[in-house]
């Protein structure tokens, strides 16, 4: 596939509210640093958004050519780790620990790849007490009772970001203001140490980091003070990002991230899904696709065309531009901000048609020469096809089979069901029918349904698919995707 030139690629970054050319700090490589998860639940669709969009982002990128150290983090020391682990009984770093886990599972699932280096808080203290003591010796932070603040009056740009004011954060409107800060909008760099709360030592007393800190210092840590990428999700511009830059560039002035780039949210009934509303779906609730859904280049549709050993053939002209056009609009609209929505239409679409119709003709008989031809076209038109599939990290390496069994079992555990109880009721039904029972035989396969289950009738037989429960559709509320890709 035809490579874009790096003038081509713009991307929308929030810090100045426009798409802009992107152009990297170091030639041929690329450094980007995304936020991660705070471990203490399975992850919901809101977490998988930001992963897929920045998977994507990855992928095109070394598709690019670039040379991508990809950083993400994962948070395992805060406060809601504490507040569950205390709930279950658990130790805060082995909840922490086995939700980290649970969460790299999910991005398998999803087909994301493993980013560079998944720096976890708890690995990183020595950086992050380093970064505080840098900031405390700039004379932009101070201590109190063990605690050590961030003064955000000495940070002249702060709320470049956000848009936010300092005179805007008056006391006492959201949450109930520490009257030790100098400032209402001063944050915590370092939290001393509750009795009986886990721990670490500092040249401040025993504590743990403030929320913000952990990136700042990660982020410098693997990728420098100055870095191409910093993402995220749209909700962490404010206070998150912009308390980032603030105390990064107390501890470097001359830190600089070029391009901040945010999803928007997942909602649900025009509300951000979260957590904390409890009104979100995990991503093991929503990994069940469809028969329909799954990629026909997982069913192996060109093994059936036969191999032609020391033979080639000139790709038919149709063909030749069935690839121009998909590499044309493929570059085109990932080079504008990474315009996914619309790739998997027009060109991509016309691409699928020709591989169909032509495994249709090479099913009738026609002159060897043309049907040499024909399959060195289907092959060149399937190649770029799982180019664009797979740079959008929907190529998957299973086989058709191997999906689809996947998708029964998870079906089958979600439904609290075994192969066997869906084999007894598929009889069931069979019977009725066989008796003129229709509604018996109609209860079975709605109840089925309900459960995720699908029956369909093919021929004299009868087999089973997983599908979305009639429950889900009916009862959630729809979930929608806000904001572009990045921006």
């Amino acid at each position: 596939m035809a490579i874009a030139n790096e003038e081509e690629f713009r991307v929308y970054n929030s810090m100045t509210q426009q798409k802009e050319i992107f152009k990297t700090h170091e030639p041929g490589r690329v450094g980007m640093y995304v936020c991660g998860v705070t471990a203490y639940d399975l992850s919901h669709l809101g977490h998988a958004r930001a992963a897929v969009n920045f998977d994507v982002l990855f992928r095109y990128l070394q598709h690019l050519g670039y040379q991508v150290t990809y950083v993400r983090n994962f948070t395992d020391v805060d406060d809601k780790i504490f507040r569950r682990a205390n709930e279950l009984g658990e130790e805060p770093l082995s909840l922490s620990n086995r939700f980290c886990e649970e969460y790299l599972v999910d991005m398998a699932d999803l087909q994301c790849l493993t980013p560079t280096h998944q720096p976890r808080v708890s690995d990183h203290m020595e950086q992050i007490k380093d970064m505080i003591t840098q900031i405390i010796n700039n004379d932009c932070a101070y201590l109190v009772d063990g605690d050590v603040f961030f003064a955000v009056d000495k940070s002249p740009n702060y709320g470049q970001l956000s848009g936010q004011k300092l005179e805007n954060h008056r006391a006492g409107e959201r949450v109930a203001v520490d009257s030790r800060k100098r400032n209402p909008a001063d944050f915590v760099l370092w939290k001393g140490a509750k009795p009986g709360e886990l721990s670490w030592d500092s040249p401040w007393g025993p504590g743990r980091p403030g929320w913000h800190i952990e990136c700042s210092a990660m982020s410098s840590h693997y990728l420098s003070f100055r870095f191409d990428i910093h993402g995220g999700g749209i909700d962490l511009i404010f206070p998150h990002h912009e308390n980032e830059i603030a105390q990064t560039c107390a501890a470097c002035q001359q830190s600089r991230v070029s391009y901040w780039m945010h999803n928007g949210h997942v909602t649900n009934n025009n509300e951000k899904m979260s957590k904390s509303l409890g009104n979100f779906f995990t991503i093991r609730e929503t990994l069940q696709d469809s028969e329909d859904a799954l990629s026909p280049f997982q069913k192996g549709s060109l093994k059936e065309v036969p191999e032609q050993k020391g033979k080639t053939a000139r790709v038919t002209s149709a063909a030749q531009e069935c690839i121009s056009n998909l590499r044309s609009e493929f570059q085109t609209k990932m080079s504008d901000d990474l315009n996914t929505a619309q790739i998997l239409t027009v060109a991509f679409q016309e691409a699928l048609k020709f591989i169909n119709s032509s495994l249709n003709m090479l099913k009738k008989k026609q002159p060897k020469q043309q049907q040499l031809s024909m399959i060195e076209s289907l092959i060149a038109v399937e190649k770029e096809v799982k180019e664009v599939l797979n740079i959008l990290g929907l190529l998957s390496s299973s086989t058709y089979s191997e999906v689809l069994e996947q998708l029964k079992d998870k079906a089958l555990k979600r439904a609290g069901l075994v192969e066997n109880d869906v084999l007894h009721l598929i009889e069931e039904r069979t019977l009725a029918r066989k008796n003129k029972d229709f509604s018996k035989s109609d209860q079975i396969r709605a109840d089925l349904t309900v459960k995720g289950i699908a029956l369909m009738d093919v021929g004299d037989e009868t087999i089973w698919r997983p599908c979305v429960p009639v429950e889900q559709e009916h009862n959630a509320l729809p979930v929608e995707q806000t904001a572009s890709t990045t921006g």
